[in-house]
């Protein structure tokens, strides 16, 4: 129904859009717009039905324009499915369709809003990683100690892809934050081994590779106890349980996965990692 809304009508506890609009014969009859006049440049008054030619076609009934383009909006709702396969199938059936020049087809609404968001979180996660690797350079009083201990953050994304697949978790906005609040949880393993390394090292003397094995098996409770608390933490939010559940399950699951697989990996990657970086250093200054 087209026409200009007045009010709302309510019976029964469902509410009715009151339209107005001219009568059919008035909405149908043309000769009365023909008939009407207008003026030239030379302050003329012609009848419009001398100066245009009238053809009955179909076409919109409301005119859009967005950056001073004209637009035509296509809506369609889904269920069941997430947004990017949707628009992923979207797209695979819009490459058999011809597109005129100067046309172009965009998908916009909630999708354009997803990924505006999802550009903004991937500032967000650059930033954190930049701050937590100025925090421990300020802390260790050196650059090649949080550089080591960042390591530990790229293989997070093992367990946060494992987890993901094998509860069949789609990658969302909670998600991202889940994958922000890692960069700054994961990196806290890394810490203790390479904090207690160095205490060996400079403050008892041992040798490099000796550090190394001792600070791992003397920081490895602490560590299992650190990563076991989080997991368990956050374990009964990752079920999803109680309305909106699902809304934030992904968040837990990503931090879950992506703990678990940096503690397993970190404590064999850290120290080998570590000792390249020393003995490199001991080159330079041979």
């Amino acid at each position: 129904m087209i026409g200009s809304s007045a009010s709302y009508y309510r019976e029964g506890g469902k509410q009715y859009k009151i339209l107005i609009r001219l009568k059919k014969d008035d909405r149908t009859n043309l000769d009365d717009i023909l008939d009407l006049s207008v003026v030239n440049s030379k302050n003329e008054h012609i009848v419009l039905r001398n100066v245009v030619s009238t053809e009955m076609r179909e076409g919109p009934f409301e005119l859009e324009r967005k950056d001073q383009e004209r637009i035509i909006t296509v809506e369609g709702n889904f269920v069941g499915r997430d947004l990017g396969s949707v628009i992923s199938d979207a797209r695979e059936q819009l490459q058999n369709v011809p597109v005129p020049r100067d046309f172009a087809i965009i998908f916009g609404g909630d999708y354009e809003e997803q990924q505006k968001a999802f550009r903004e979180l991937l500032l967000g996660f650059v930033l954190a990683i930049v701050l937590v690797y100025l925090v421990m350079a300020g802390q260790f009083e050196s650059f090649i100690d949080p550089f080591v201990i960042l390591f530990s953050i790229p293989v997070a994304l093992i367990g946060i892809v494992t987890l993901m697949l094998l509860t069949g978790t789609i990658f969302s906005m909670q998600a991202f934050i889940g994958c922000i609040m890692l960069a700054g949880i994961v990196v806290n393993n890394a810490i203790l081994l390479v904090d207690y390394t160095n205490q060996l090292r400079y403050k008892h003397g041992m040798e490099m590779i000796e550090a190394v094995c001792t600070a791992g098996a003397r920081r490895l409770r602490p560590i299992l106890m650190t990563t076991s608390t989080t997991v368990l933490g956050l374990l009964p939010l990752s079920f999803g349980l109680g309305e909106g559940g699902e809304t934030q399950a992904p968040l837990a699951r990503v931090v879950i996965g992506g703990l678990l697989s940096s503690t397993v990996i970190t404590l064999i990657l850290i120290p080998v990692i570590y000792s390249i970086f020393e003995q490199k250093i001991r080159k330079k200054k041979a």
